[in-house]
């Protein structure tokens, strides 16, 4: 028996199947051995040595795998192909007392029977070089989030967290709410003609381009009126016309975050929800009569490269199901960024032949439509250039020259199979059709339209659109975008309005507090470095304790100018009400915890009475039976409902708001509907605006 230890047991079944009765396949679940979580656990008047320790959780699963490799012929460590994949694996040869130097490493790429044959053709050694830089990652990490974060619990408030990723990628948050707050809206005009030609129905618009002989923003009312004024009875003659040919290029297949950003705009799937069919696809899903399959590559890459039997698999299946004038002579390659990794190929499905609709009907709905969307992209990639037609007419009226732009379609090429990421919308007036126009020839006007706009702030940022901004910017790797946008959401420094993520007040205040204290170190610039020295490390060309020794001196100093200069926010003073506690008969007090706002007794440690804070925002409505104020309630399962403050002795509640009168007709109690008021029994019509 041959012992294959893997990360997730999500794909033992699969791996099991592929490798038979003579290996056996056991699962690490994740890692194994790891920095104690209740002491700083680095030594770092020692070279900044790590002390791990298995962890906990872990303790039997390790014990039960070297049970398992006493009896082994040999043991293989096939964690995933990524520097962590390669650290786990290293900690596992230490766990099992496997020399890392010898040949007991193999990685693939893709769960599938040929890789993996592939992959126990050649298995090496642990690459102790990948192994380092994700030991410098964790104790960077370790270092700046264990001496960190007690600052910010006791300079601000208790249970506070900074990191090295984190808190830059919340500084994108607030920075760019920041922008939104200082942002001044400027105004301008946009004046459009709508056009036909004589005896024709097909309008089409044309937009102002030159006034005068120039090209001029239109930024008030005055200088619109003056033009409309100067058009009154203009005739509207096709001056020139200028037709071309132009070509849109295939989009690479997918990496980490052009997957998750795709998925979001697309299928209006989170990044949890995204990362979650992913890795059922990369794993394994359960195929009647077949067991488990995997149906992509491996799915954290910054990568856009495609190996040579992917690029002929896609190229056949082109030839075969569109035909030849969908085939580019020369496979289509990608330009990898200056900082991707390039360990891995792109995320691409495994074989052609496994269709999306193939599984429709046993996958579950994000996983098939995920599976579609990679599927579909990986095709295109490979596919010919999409040509469009092109025509530009200039027409002059008077003073004025407006500008009319017709695009259309001359051949698919790859939108045959992938419509990109711009919608096409249907305006009414057929924008974008333009009728057959001649040189010269008179138009019949059919109405002009000014419109006055503003400029528009900065958008918030979604989860796509950081993602897109960390990769950008060179903050974190594939494998770390979605945990970063999630934690600084589950700390509650970040919050949901929409699909738009915007910062909390504490949220806020730690940015607030590191941009002040330790902005040499937490900021875009220093991060992406950072990201370039670890590469290096893997690369073998420093090593992992000078770049951390060099990182500890200029951190050191800020933490000392921290912890001396800092200001420590007083702790609030509880607010005084009218309020009699009903235990003891002393006032009652406002105090503040991290759920909110409540009433507590100011007889407090003698008396513990807590009652809940009604604030005057939270107002909703009169009750109909008591008359007294209702306010607005979050039930256990987050719903909104109005409740009567009255309560124990009125017990009246309304999922909507209450105005306080009656219905004249049947007696309810009237509710109001966005702008009417109508009454809250479903049999009854009565409505009043």
């Amino acid at each position: 028996m041959k012992l294959v230890v893997i990360e997730s047991p999500g794909k033992r079944e699969t791996l099991q199947k592929y490798l038979g009765k003579e290996y056996l396949v056991m699962s690490s679940k994740g890692h194994v051995r790891d920095l104690p979580s209740k002491s700083f656990a680095v030594d770092i008047n020692h070279n900044f040595e790590p002390k791990y320790e298995i962890m906990p959780d872990k303790r039997a699963i390790i014990e039960d795998i070297k049970n398992k490799a006493k009896n082994a012929e040999y043991v293989l460590l096939a964690t995933d192909p990524d520097r962590e994949g390669e650290a786990i694996a290293w900690h596992l040869a230490y766990c099992l007392g496997i020399d890392p130097q010898t040949k007991c490493r193999i990685v693939f790429n893709e769960i599938s029977k040929s890789a993996v044959d592939k992959a126990l053709l050649n298995p090496r050694k642990i690459d102790l070089n990948l192994v380092d830089a994700q030991q410098a990652r964790r104790i960077l990490d370790r270092i700046m989030g264990y001496k960190l974060s007690p600052i910010l619990c006791k300079k601000i408030q208790p249970k506070l967290s900074a990191g090295r990723v984190q808190s830059v990628c919340l500084r994108l948050v607030v920075d760019r709410e920041k922008e939104i707050e200082d942002f001044k809206p400027e105004e301008y005009w946009n004046l459009t003609a709508h056009l036909k030609k004589h005896n024709q129905t097909l309008v089409f618009k044309a937009g102002l381009l030159e006034y005068k002989g120039k090209k001029e923003k239109l930024s008030n009312k005055q200088q619109v009126d003056e033009i409309l004024e100067g058009l009154k009875n203009a005739t509207y003659t096709v001056e020139s016309i200028k037709k071309s040919k132009t070509k849109s290029k295939a989009p690479a297949p997918f990496t980490t975050s052009t997957m998750q950003q795709e998925a979001l705009n697309k299928l209006n799937m989170t990044l949890k929800r995204t990362t979650s069919a992913a890795q059922q696809l990369y794993e394994g899903i359960d195929i009647p009569k077949e067991g488990k399959v995997a149906f992509i590559t491996y799915i954290r890459t910054d990568s856009v490269r495609i190996s040579e039997d992917a690029v002929k698999m896609a190229r056949e299946y082109i030839q075969n199901t569109y035909g030849p004038k969908y085939l580019p002579s020369k496979p289509n390659v990608f330009a990898v960024k200056a900082n991707a990794q390039d360990a891995h190929e792109a995320i691409r499905p495994i074989s052609l032949q496994r269709t999306p609709e193939s599984i429709k009907d046993v996958a579950p709905s994000d996983v098939y439509r995920l599976y579609k969307l990679i599927y579909d992209r990986f095709v295109a990639c490979q596919m010919s250039e999409a040509i469009y037609d092109n025509v530009t007419a200039n027409i002059v009226a008077n003073a004025c020259i407006f500008k009319a732009v017709g695009k259309t379609l001359d051949f698919a090429g790859y939108t045959a199979v992938y419509k990109g990421e711009a919608k096409e919308k249907d305006s009414g007036l057929e924008e974008g059709k333009l009728p057959k126009l001649e040189e010269g020839e008179t138009l019949e006007l059919d109405k002009l339209v000014p419109e006055q706009k503003f400029t528009k702030p900065p958008t918030r940022y979604t989860e796509a659109t950081l993602v897109k901004a960390m990769e950008e910017k060179g903050i974190g790797r594939p494998s770390t975008y979605a945990p970063t946008v999630t934690v600084i959401a589950s700390r509650e420094y970040t919050k949901k309005d929409g699909k738009y993520i915007i910062p909390t007040e504490i949220g806020r205040a730690v940015t607030g507090f590191l941009e002040k204290y330790f902005n040499k170190m937490i900021n875009v610039k220093f991060t992406a470095y950072m990201e370039t020295k670890l590469d290096e490390i893997a690369e073998n060309k420093c090593t992992w304790q000078t770049v951390i020794e060099k990182f500890w001196q200029s951190f050191k100093e800020l933490l000392d100018n921290a912890n001396f200069n800092a200001y420590v926010s007083p702790k609030k003073e509880p607010i005084k009400t009218d309020i009699i506690c009903d235990k003891c008969g002393s006032p009652m007090v406002i105090r503040e915890s991290k759920f909110g706002k409540f009433l507590g007794c100011s007889n407090y440690p003698k008396c513990k009475n807590v009652m809940r804070y009604e604030d005057e925002n939270t107002q909703k409505g009169v009750c109909p039976e008591c008359g007294k104020e209702v306010v607005q309630r979050k039930s256990k399962k987050g719903k909104i409902f109005y409740a009567c403050t009255g309560y124990p002795d009125c017990k009246f509640m309304s999922w909507d708001i209450p105005t306080g009168e009656k219905c004249p007709i049947c007696n309810s109690p009237l509710i109001v509907k966005g702008k009417k008021v109508v009454c809250s029994s479903k049999s009854c019509k009565y409505v009043k605006e």
